[in-house]
Order: structure tokens, then sequence, then C-alpha cells
């Protein structure tokens, strides 16, 4: 009877353990330090950098998308993972510098399980 309780102790941890595992983001300057940081499920790429005090991720606008100061240019193989720009978004990036193919606004990217791993370059100014 204990070893059938145990087992099932055990599956249920391992489970909590899965639920509440972090996202892995790699953010890379602009120089190519590169900073790994834990992010949550459920809130955006910007945020993440906020919390973990990422040089070149200003978000003066607190992730409203008013603004391009949270810009970053995302791998290439993450780049179909995070969505379509938005309009609004499209927008914003015309106020940024040095936009590419693969640019994005951080504060537009969502996390979740499928963008463990991803790998985003900070810009070399914000604006």
């Amino acid at each position: 009877m204990l070893d059938g309780l145990f087992s099932t102790a055990d599956e249920l941890l391992a489970k909590q353990e899965h639920i509440f595992e972090m996202v892995k983001i790699i953010f890379t300057d602009h120089t190519g330090e590169s900073r790994k940081v834990n992010a949550n499920a459920g809130e955006s790429v910007m945020e993440a950098a906020v919390q973990n005090g990422i040089p070149g991720i200003d978000a003066d606008c607190g992730g409203a998308c008013a603004c391009a100061t949270c810009h970053v240019y995302v791998d290439p193989q993450f780049q179909s993972l995070t969505g379509e720009r938005s309009d609004m978004e499209e927008s914003m990036l015309d106020f940024a510098e040095s936009v590419r193919e693969t640019s994005r606004l951080s504060c537009q990217i969502t996390v979740s399980d499928t963008l463990d791993g991803l790998r985003v370059t900070t810009p070399e100014d914000q604006h």
C-alpha cells in the first residue's frame, strides 16, 4: 500500500516540477556578450529582460507597444515560433534603428514552452 502511495506522490512531484519549469532565454548584446535568464510562460520577453536587468532593453512604454525601446533581433531558428508582427508593432518598428527581417519588439513576444532556448540580440542603440 505504501509503495503505491509513494509512487503516486513521486509522479505528482514530477508533474509539479514540469509545470513550474522556467523557459530559458538567451540575450546577446551587440558586442556578443550573452546572458541566459529564466522566464515564466505567459509573460513577455521584454518583461523577462527587465526583471533580469538585461542591458539594451529600455522598455520606456512598459510593454504597451507604444515605443521601440525593446527592439530585438530574433534568432532565425525561432522566428516562426514568435508569431507575426502586428500592424501596431510594424508601425513602432518604423521608429527603431537598424531594423532587419528578424526585428521584433520584445514586448510583443509572449514566452511559452515552445520558446525554450530562445535567442535574441539587442541592437547597439534603442530609440
